[in-house]
């Protein structure tokens, strides 16, 4: 399980031990090798990527750095179909995976998980060609130690919240909700997110019809939606987000 600690002990516990290598350690991500070979244009327009590429630290704290560009391409079937990669902390070394959208020609989205050495974990494809999903964030949700990824699964059509585990490598998923969006075609950017409000993680995204903002939390297993106000705006949004 996770232990909940930051980067800047687990990397300061690795220092301390006597003869101890330091984990290799996601710096920076980026996007690479831009591709019109599948034209969703969801976001805005028909370029994809076919590459990832991360900075990785070999030896963070180390005296001597060593820093290395890994590059990862995906097969000409499938692109990366999203804005930036993410760094997420989500395993139980608490150091940065990269989180991203990967889209295949025939199967559509999936989220997946990429390291240093590649790919580590996905969720299933949605299974047919220009079916897009669109993620929020990643927090222990329920509080048992592992972290939880969410996603809004085709948020022009299913308009359906999705929450999965990930643990020991792999994604399970635990639970979903219908009638939230967090995307309208042709835009480039997610709106809303991740707040906590003292009371632990909510999501906050947009009511199906784009009419309200939804604050949603996960109780007893189950997704709980809550209306914080009317959907006015991006910055009705953001005074979700800050809890105002």
């Amino acid at each position: 399980m996770r232990s909940g600690r930051g980067l800047a002990l687990a990397l300061g516990l690795w220092a301390g031990a006597a003869g101890a290598t330091p984990p290799d350690v996601i710096t920076a991500a980026r996007f690479a090798e831009p591709t019109g070979r599948y034209p969703h244009g969801v976001l805005g327009d028909d370029q994809e990527w076919g590459a990832l590429v991360l900075t990785v630290d070999r030896c963070q704290g180390c005296a001597a750095t060593r820093i290395d560009e890994v590059v990862i391409r995906l097969p000409e079937h499938r692109v990366f179909e999203d804005l930036a990669p993410r760094l997420w902390p989500i395993d139980a070394d608490d150091l940065p995976k990269v989180v991203v959208v990967e889209s295949d020609a025939a199967l559509g989205a999936r989220l997946a998980v990429y390291d240093e050495t590649g790919f580590v974990a996905a969720t299933p494809f949605i299974g047919q060609r220009f079916r897009w999903l669109a993620p929020v964030g990643v927090a222990d949700f329920d509080g048992d130690g592992w972290m939880e990824v969410a996603y809004v699964d085709r948020p022009h059509l299913a308009k359906t919240l999705r929450l999965w585990r990930y643990a020991d490598g792999e994604m399970t998923e635990i639970a979903a909700l219908p009638g939230l969006s967090n995307h309208r075609i042709g835009e480039a950017f997610i709106t809303g997110g991740l707040r906590d409000c003292g009371a632990g993680p909510e999501i906050v995204a947009a009511s199906g019809d784009w009419s309200r903002v939804v604050a949603v939390r996960l109780d007893a297993g189950a997704l709980v939606p809550e209306t914080v106000g009317p959907f006015t705006g991006p910055e009705a949004v953001a005074a979700a987000l800050a809890c105002e």
